[in-house]
């Protein structure tokens, strides 16, 4: 009797799952599958603005990452401060290298991200 029982329930699991899923339950799925991707998509975008930008203050230790410039896809040149004194560094993917320890301090206005939005929406 039990046996019967379970074979009824299963012989009725598997016309449920025969049955074809009605379009508004597509369009639903799809619709949330779609603003999923969205959002994250703006998530990576945004990150990558930030990272790009250099709008995350560094940390107030004792080395200070002044400027960082691009010389081309894994090179560029980083202005460094240690206590008190200013280092050029040249930076690749193998290596460091210091280009210049500056006897004149360069002066670097921090501008917030604030001060730099209204500049560009003024231009």
């Amino acid at each position: 009797m039990s046996f019967q029982l379970v074979l009824a329930g299963v012989s009725s699991a598997a016309a449920q799952a025969e049955t074809p899923a009605s379009p508004t339950s597509i369009a639903t799925l799809s619709s949330m599958v779609g603003g999923l991707i969205l959002v994250l998509l703006l998530i990576f975008f945004l990150a990558y603005l930030v990272k790009r930008l250099n709008l995350v203050p560094s940390s107030q230790g004792e080395l200070k990452t002044l400027a960082v410039t691009p010389l081309g896809q894994k090179e560029k040149l980083v202005l460094v401060e240690v206590a008190g004194q200013q280092y050029l560094l040249g930076v690749t993917p193998q290596q460091v290298s210091l280009v210049d320890k500056l006897t004149q301090p360069v002066e670097i206005s921090s501008e917030s991200f604030a001060s730099r939005l209204r500049q560009a929406k003024a231009s």
